[in-house]
């Protein structure tokens, strides 16, 4: 039973084996046999499987210069490595290396070949079976190269951690270690790479773009990364489509269908070359030209796509490619390449031929009509037609120097150093293990593995401990995950001017190790757009919105699909494509482009301004007319106009409107904390001592005419100290008013943003709105008083009626500051202070003119009424006429009675008063001699009544001879009835305080 085990499981083996044949592999015995997957051609003939005979093995077809050259990199390594005295001492590697063809049924059925030989060598059967023929174990694998391929094949090798060391897959979802718990790679995570593809995209300001992508276990999780990474930039994806070598035609053409009716110029293809390759031909076929493709590494140098025929259609591609590494010696190696020479490749021989387009007779499986076969499925190097008449035979004296080939393009090693890197790898963890000291290993209570019976689960366990240093100096350790993190070169596709092929111009990198923002570094100046332009292309959904504008939504569309909208006032941009706009500061507003903010205009009733000076001189003038008049009553101090108007009140009244006038010009110019404090308090102060002047002068004087005989006491009470009282009294309440506002809630400089949007207005906040209502409102309660009493005294004397000026000015006064009221209120900014400055002015000028200028008028323009006898005789003239009306009461009165007894009616009313009713002077005098008599004598007044005239006539002589004239007055005056003794009396007694 057991001998038929034995022979049962050869027969297997042998069967497995023998699909593949000797030509098919490459082989070399050794002490320890390391396994490799390669694409050694393109793919696999289409062939429909009927099943009415035994099916067979699908044929490869269309050969692999490069994918042969990284299968000579693994056996370059391993001869190597077998030549080094250091580097496992008396140990030979050997290797079984199969073509993978590009395609999962291939790689599949070669890893079975790995995992067969495994289980065979673990059932210990050389004591029973004489096997002299028998092959080690496959300890590693090296490979495969897609990452569909290798993600089929590390879930086969992982079920028996089996290590496999991938150079060229690089999806994301291989670092899945719960998966895929045996895979290693020398290749960067894709991960990395669609994240440098994103900010590429950032870094030339494109967020319109298109992604294609293979539809496997590369393209799918690479493109799926960069959506993400988009995502995040804000980078809009238009279409999105997924393609593969065996699609049909008719899918194809769907995809180049949306491509070019697309608005996107750039698209994003994750995709290896043999899957893209007939979306291209299709491309080329209808000559969409203007996009700029974005390769990744699978496909950014593939000699699939990089043919000078494509170049018009995808010569703006930027790719991106590993780092390349260096390998001495592997240039002279792969030039010693030869059928007869490498009798362990059995994959020379076709290479000999593809690359020399000629057959070599001996071998049925390379027969001409095989190599025909070939070639009838190859584009592009050639074709047959199913006989050996098109390719001549082989002489073996062919120089492999004179052909051009990807097989020799060894000027950039990358795919060709990971696989040199990835059989080190192996190397080095066998090295560990034949070094290792026991007690210091990795395995149970630190014991070492036995180089000569070594397992592939072993050394999957030192790889993942794994450090050392590679030939180039750089330190070699697998992450957790697998991975080695490595840098990305950035390629620019050029038109080489010399043989007219595409060659691959490095225009930057990216490094993975560089923080944020850092990672990426481009020379512009190399790129070459379409192959010739420097200008680098648009593609946007949008214009770019200038600066000034911000991107506003479009209701549907993708938000990289906008509309400029300009920034609303008081915002700015100044980047293109901003999201919004930003916010000036406070004390600053946008341009006119909303582009940048400037400071914003600083506005206050200035000095400099027309307004500002034109309310100065307003308010110099009245300064300079206040001391003009100032100074004539000064100067005429001793004269009767200014002796009747209450001397010192005046001078006091005068010098209350200075301070208004100049109160005035603390409103003017830019408000500081403490101009806001002392102007509404001078102004208060300054109107209430005037107010309370003219309201003291006019009652003093209302009072005395009103009043009888003046006494002593009368003269006491009226003096000066309490004319002078008084006026303190109330102006101390607006004092007091002042302050207390000033204490509780104090007036301060205040910068106000709400008015206008572009202009600060700088202005006084006052505080408490009451306590200006408080200070304006005692203000006109005074002048109210005022009015009062000048309305009573308007029937005076006129040298003592002021009453009458007074009154027009407290008049105007009122109407100057209940308009202040609402302008005050509808004004704002420095209108207000110019308001209020208005309204000073308005008020000075009117108390000044109404109360002053026509007695400076008199002074100075009249001086023959500025007399004593003037003043006289206009006092009792006064006098006379309240005597002559007491009269003409009681004599109605009188009247009124007799006629109520039944008295006459035509007599006319009795008077002690002598007069001539109606008559004049038949003799009348000159009007200067008549003048000159009454200077001398004294004066003549007429008082009218309702029936008659009265003419008195009073003298007066020098202040000593008083007495004399009063006497002479006394006779001379016959007008004097017993019913006015007490008025005229009253009256004449206020001579002597003139």
């Amino acid at each position: 039973m057991t001998l038929y085990s034995c022979c049962l499981i050869l027969l297997l083996f042998t069967w497995n084996t023998a699909a593949y044949g000797p030509n098919q592999r490459a082989q070399k015995k050794g002490d320890i046999i390391l396994g490799g997957l390669f694409p050694i051609h393109f793919g696999v003939a289409a062939k429909d499987q009927d099943l009415k005979s035994r099916p067979e093995s699908v044929e490869c077809i269309r050969y692999n210069f490069r994918g042969f050259r990284w299968l000579q990199a693994m056996i370059f390594a391993i001869e190597e490595i077998n030549s080094s005295p250091t580097l496992l001492p008396n140990m030979t590697l050997g290797y079984r290396i199969f073509d993978t063809c590009n395609t999962v049924s291939k790689a599949l059925e070669a890893t079975l070949s790995f995992v067969a030989q495994n289980k065979i060598d673990s059932l210990n059967l050389d004591e029973f079976c004489n096997c002299s023929e028998h092959i080690p174990s496959t300890i590693a694998v090296v490979g495969a190269t897609g990452s569909g391929i290798s993600t089929a094949v590390a879930n086969l090798l992982g079920l028996f951690y089996i290590p496999q060391v991938s150079y060229a897959s690089s999806s994301r979802l291989l670092s899945n270690k719960n998966q895929f718990k045996s895979f290693l790679r020398t290749i960067p995570n894709d991960e990395h790479q669609a994240t440098a593809m994103a900010d590429i995209i950032e870094y030339f300001r494109w967020n319109w773009v298109g992604t294609i992508a293979a539809d496997d276990d590369y393209g799918r999780p690479g493109i799926e990364k960069f959506r993400e990474e988009a995502e995040e930039r804000d980078i809009c994806i238009d279409f999105s489509e997924l393609i593969s070598q065996y699609s049909d035609e008719e899918e194809i053409q769907q995809v180049v269908e949306v491509i070019q009716n697309s608005t996107a110029r750039v698209i994003v293809v994750f995709s290896s070359g043999p899957d893209l390759e007939p979306l291209i031909k299709e491309i080329v076929r209808r000559n969409i030209t203007g996009k700029i493709w974005l390769a990744s590494e699978a496909w950014a140098s593939s000699s699939l796509i990089a043919m000078p025929e494509f170049f018009r259609v995808i010569g703006s591609t930027i790719g991106f490619a590993l780092k390349a590494g260096q390998i001495p010696g592997f240039r002279e190696f792969l030039q010693k390449v030869h059928p007869k020479k490498s009798t362990n490749n059995g994959f020379a021989k076709e290479f000999w031929e593809e690359t020399f387009n000629c057959y070599l007779p001996d071998g049925s499986k390379n027969s001409p009509a095989s190599t025909s076969f070939h070639k009838g499925h190859e584009e592009g190097l050639g074709a047959g037609n199913g006989t050996a008449a098109f390719r001549p035979p082989c002489t073996g004296d062919e120089n492999i120097t004179s052909v051009e080939t990807p097989y020799l393009d060894y000027t950039h090693l990358r795919i060709s150093y990971n696989v040199y890197l990835a059989v080190y790898s192996i190397a080095h963890a066998l090295q560990d293990i034949y070094t290792c000291t026991p007690g210091k290993g990795l395995f149970t209570n630190g014991s070492c593995a036995d180089i000569k019976k070594v397992e592939a689960w072993q050394v999957l366990k030192h790889l993942r401990h794994l450090n050392f240093t590679n030939n180039m100096g750089e330190q070699v350790d697998f992450d957790e995950f697998g991975d080695l993190v490595g840098n990305y070169s950035i390629i620019n596709w050029h038109l080489s001017p010399e043989d007219g092929s595409v060659v691959f111009e490095e225009v930057g990198h990216y490094n993975v190790y560089a923080k944020k923002g850092e990672r990426l570094f481009i020379n512009e100046n190399k790129i070459l757009w379409s192959g010739f332009s420097k200008e680098v292309p648009f593609s946007n959904c949008s214009r770019d919105c200038l600066p000034g504008t911000r991107k506003g939504i479009i209701e549907g569309e993708p938000t990289c699909c906008f509309e400029c909208v300009d920034c609303p006032d008081g915002e700015y941009s100044d980047e293109t494509d901003a999201s919004a706009c930003d916010k000036c500061p406070e004390d600053y507003w946008s341009n006119e482009n909303h582009t940048s903010c400037i400071p914003k205009q600083i506005e206050f009733l200035s000095w400099t301004e027309p307004f500002g000076i034109a309310l100065t001189l307003f308010a110099v003038l009245g300064i300079f007319l206040t001391s003009f008049v100032l100074g004539v009553f000064t100067k005429f101090r001793n004269t009767p106009i200014v002796k009747a108007t209450n001397r010192e009140l005046s001078y006091l009244l005068l010098f209350s409107l200075l301070c208004c006038f100049s109160s005035s010009l603390f409103f003017i110019g830019e408000p500081q904390n403490w101009t806001c404090r002392l102007r509404q308090p001078a102004f208060g102060i300054s109107f209430v001592l005037c107010i309370s002047c003219i309201l003291v002068k006019t009652n003093r004087v209302l009072l005395v005419f009103e009043a009888k005989i003046p006494t002593s006491l009368h003269r006491k009470w009226w003096g000066l100290n309490l004319q002078f009282l008084l006026v303190f009294l109330c102006t101390f309440v607006q004092i007091v008013i002042c302050v207390i506002w000033l204490y509780t809630a104090p007036p301060s400089s205040y910068r106000n943003h709400e008015l206008e949007d572009e202009i600060i207005f700088i202005t006084c906040h006052e505080g408490s709105l009451m306590a200006l209502g408080f200070l304006i409102g005692y203000t006109c309660l005074l002048a109210a008083i005022c009015f009062f009493f000048a309305f009573k005294s308007r029937k005076l004397p006129e040298n003592f009626n002021e009453a009458k000026f007074i009154t027009f000015s407290m008049l105007i006064f009122f109407i100057v500051w209940i308009s202040f009221i609402p302008a005050y209120a509808s004004t704002y900014g420095k209108f207000v202070s110019a308001v209020e400055v208005i309204a000073i002015l308005a008020a000075s000028f009117g108390l000044l003119a109404c109360i002053f200028f026509n007695k400076v008028y008199i002074i100075l323009f009249k001086p023959s009424r500025n007399t004593i006898e003037e003043v006289r005789c206009s006092t009792a003239a006064h006098a006379f006429k309240v005597a002559a009306r007491a009269t003409l009461r009681r004599s109605n009165v009188s009247r009124k009675r007799s006629n109520s007894l039944g008295g006459s009616t035509g007599s006319t009313p009795s008077s002690s008063i002598s007069s001539k009713s109606n008559h004049e002077d038949p003799f009348p005098l000159p009007a200067s001699a008549e003048r000159q008599r009454q200077q001398q004598r004294g004066c003549k007044q007429k008082v009218s009544f309702g029936s008659g005239t009265v003419t008195l006539s009073l003298s007066f002589e020098e202040p000593q001879k008083n007495a004399m004239a009063n006497r002479n007055a006394k006779r001379r005056n016959s007008l004097e009835a017993q019913n006015s003794d007490d008025s005229l009396m009253r009256h004449r007694a206020l001579l002597p305080l003139q």
